[in-house]
């Protein structure tokens, strides 16, 4: 079945790391001090914030991130409709944003092989 994927829930998982989203010190000082442009305090930062949020959507919601992100890199998507969108508490602009969803996909697959979030 070819189903028609959308950048919007790629952009609601990433919520987290947006201003609009509620305001709380202990997440924005966890956010700007890791580098958003380094792969490894990335994943850092994905680990800490989003996911606990991954686990949060139902196994069928999970799995349809990955699939979603997953198209995208595969079209070469450039993800400025995502980044565009969102003002973040990030220190700086993400310089690269397919490497921002790449090293993003494989802390989600990561985080789905491991289960509920218990781990």
């Amino acid at each position: 079945m070819n189903r028609p994927y959308t950048l919007w829930s790629i952009r609601g998982l990433l919520f987290v790391f947006d201003i609009e989203n509620t305001h709380d010190l202990e997440r924005e000082e966890i956010i700007v001090s890791k580098n958003v442009n380094d792969n490894k305090e990335l994943a850092e930062l994905f680990d800490i914030l989003l996911r606990p949020e991954f686990f949060i959507y139902s196994e069928q919601e999970r799995i349809s991130l990955i699939e979603t992100l997953s198209y995208f890199l595969e079209v070469g998507n450039s993800f400025d409709e995502v980044f565009s969108k969102m003002d973040t508490y990030f220190d700086d602009d993400v310089k690269d944003q397919r490497q921002f969803m790449k090293v993003l996909l494989g802390c989600l697959e990561w985080y789905q092989s491991q289960g509920n979030g218990n781990n």
